[in-house]
C-alpha cells in the first residue's frame, strides 16, 4: 500500500503510518530497528531494493531522506516536505517512508527525522553515496548507533579512508571492510591449521581500491610484519600471498568468484569468495550496533601511508631493498640512522682529548 503526502509534515506522516497499517491488517510489526537511508534521487532506487532485501532478515523501518537542491534562487527560500508512505508488501517486512526534501527544510534534515524514529530501538543511518567527512558530528549521524559509509562510492577512496581515519568515533563502519569479512576469515582460518611465523605479506588488487587498502592494513596491525600492496587488474581484491618460514600461504581470486587456497604441504582447495551485493553487505552490518573496534585499529594504522601513489607500492622490474618495498613504519627506521649518526660524534670525542693531553 501506497500513501503519497505532498507539503506535509512529520506529523501527518506518522498518523498515515498507523492508517497503511490498519488498512492492511496490521497494526502491530516486530520491527527491530530504525535505518535511515540518506542518498540522491539517482541512487535512491538501488539503495532502497538493498535496505528492503535486508529486511527479511532484520525487519526495520527504513527512511529514506532525498535532498532535493533547486535551481531557482526564489525555490531555494520555498522549504517543503513531500513523503510517500509504503507498508505491506510494498516495504519489505517493514515499513518505508521516502522523505523529498525542498528549501531551507534541507539544511535541518533531522528535525523532520526524528519524530519518525521508532521508540526504544537503535537507529542506524547510511550513506551511499557523499557521506560526510565526520559521520558522528552529522546533525543525522548524531542520531544514530551505528553510522554506515561506503568509500569505494567516493571520488577518491584512499583520501576518504584517511578522512575516516581521522574522525572515527566508536560506532563507525564502511562497506569496503565489510565485503574482506571473507577474506578475513579465510586467512585466519588458513594461519589456524599451521604452526608457523608469518615474515612478508603481498595483497594485489585493483588500483585505489579501499577494501584492498584495509586488508594490507589489517593484516600489517595483526601480524606485526611487512606488507606489500601489489596492482592487478581486478575484479577488485585478486591475491593475498603470505610468505613464512614453512613456505608461501596463498589465497588467489582471479574472477571474481572462486578462489584457490594453496598451503605448503596441503592440497589446493577451491574457497567460495563470490562478490557480495549490497543488501548482503548490509544486513551483515546491521546483525552487530556495537562498536568496530578491529576496523578502527585497521584503519588507524595505515593512515601514514595512505598518501603514498599506488604506483610506489607495485612490484619493480628489478629486485628492490625490503625498505623501498615495506610499507610498515618508515619513519621508525629513519629514526634509528639519526639517532646512531647523533651518537657517533659524541663517541670520538674523549679519544680526541685523551691525544691533546
Amino acid at each position: 500500500m501506497k500513501i503519497d503526502l505532498t507539503d506535509t509534515t512529520s506529523s501527518k506522516i506518522n498518523k498515515a503510518l498507523v492508517q497503511g497499517r490498519r488498512a492492511i491488517g496490521t497494526p502491530a510489526v516486530g520491527m527491530v530497528l530504525t535505518l535511515v537511508i540518506v542518498t540522491d534521487e539517482e541512487n535512491a532506487y538501488d539503495s532502497l531494493k538493498a535496505a528492503n532485501d535486508a529486511s527479511r532478515e532484520h525487519p526495520s523501518r527504513t527512511l529514506v531522506v532525498i535532498k532535493r537542491v533547486s535551481r531557482s534562487p526564489r525555490d531555494r527560500t520555498k522549504s517543503r516536505l513531500d513523503a510517500e508512505v509504503r507498508v505491506g508488501a510494498e516495504a519489505g517486512t517493514g515499513e518505508t517512508v521516502i522523505l523529498r526534501l525542498y528549501g531551507e527544510v534541507v539544511n535541518h534534515a533531522q528535525s523532520v527525522v526524528l519524530p519518525l524514529l521508532l521508540p526504544d530501538a537503535p537507529t542506524v543511518v547510511w550513506w551511499p553515496v557523499d557521506a560526510p567527512l565526520d559521520p558522528a558530528n552529522d546533525p543525522l549521524g548524531s542520531l544514530a548507533q551505528r553510522r554506515v559509509t561506503d568509500t569505494y562510492a567516493a571520488e577518491q577512496p584512499v583520501h576518504e579512508l584517511e578522512a575516516r581515519a581521522a574522525s572515527y568515533s566508536p560506532g563507525d563502519t564502511d562497506l569496503s571492510w565489510t565485503r574482506i569479512t571473507p577474506w578475513r576469515s579465510m586467512l585466519a582460518a588458513a594461519l589456524d591449521q599451521v604452526t608457523t611465523d608469518v615474515t612478508s605479506v603481498e595483497v594485489e588488487g585493483e588500483e585505489f581500491n579501499p577494501s584492498c587498502e584495509l586488508l594490507a592494513m589489517w593484516l600489517a596491525d595483526r601480524l606485526d610484519v611487512p606488507v606489500k600492496r601489489t596492482l592487478s587488474a581486478g575484479p577488485g581484491l585478486t591475491g593475498v600471498r603470505l610468505d613464512s618460514t614453512q613456505g608461501p600461504i596463498v589465497l588467489d581470486r582471479a574472477d571474481g568468484t572462486l578462489a584457490t587456497l594453496s598451503i605448503q604441504g596441503q592440497p589446493d582447495r577451491a574457497v567460495a569468495l563470490k562478490r557480495r551485493e549490497t543488501s548482503e553487505l548490509i544486513a551483515e552490518e546491521l546483525r552487530r550496533l556495537d562498536p568496530d573496534d578491529t576496523y578502527a585499529a585497521a584503519l588507524r594504522f595505515g593512515v601514514d601511508r595512505l598518501g603514498e601513489p599506488a604506483a610506489q607500492t607495485t612490484v619493480p622490474a628489478e629486485p628492490a631493498p625490503a625498505e623501498a618495498v615495506s610499507r610498515p613504519a618508515p619513519a621508525k627506521k629513519a629514526a634509528v640512522k639519526k639517532t646512531t649518526a647523533k651518537k657517533a660524534p659524541a663517541k670520538k670525542a674523549p679519544a680526541k682529548k685523551a691525544a691533546t693531553k
